[in-house]
């Protein structure tokens, strides 16, 4: 089985069957960075707001899309828990992580948060190029 936390290799080929204006993360002209879309969530849409806007006033993202509030189940301290969250997705470029995710675990409230990274495998060249502009 693949390891599935390992990174796409930058020198993999192209699929010519690829549709004209989608590209790879590390097909951006002039790119050589991966792309990521960073996940948390939090009890409240002022709580995510501000979350959101710290990230992108701090150039660690570029977007950040709030989801209309989720139910989520979870085990907590020997307990199932259930509560609203409000969902914040971060797109930003790879080098950028950990300093997206110093800022999360500083300005959330959370004991432990969701922080989730996921690599960004294919996109639009123009917006991955804007993701790149945005967090340099």
């Amino acid at each position: 089985m693949a390891d599935p936390t390992a990174q796409n290799d930058p020198s993999e080929p192209s699929d010519p069957s690829e549709p004209a204006g989608s590209a790879r993360s590390s097909d951006v002209p002039g790119q050589s960075t991966r792309f990521l879309t960073v996940m948390t969530t939090i009890d409240s849409e002022l709580k995510a707001e501000r979350l959101a806007r710290g990230a992108i006033e701090g150039g660690l993202a570029a977007c950040a899309q709030i989801s209309a509030p989720v139910t989520s189940v979870f085990r907590w301290e020997n307990a199932v828990e259930t509560t609203q969250e409000w969902q914040v997705l971060f797109k930003t470029a790879a080098p950028r992580y950990e300093a997206l995710e110093a800022y999360l675990l500083t300005a959330h409230d959370y004991d432990t948060p969701e922080i989730i990274a996921t690599p960004v495998t294919r996109g639009s060249a123009e917006y991955l190029a804007w993701v790149a502009k945005e967090t340099s």
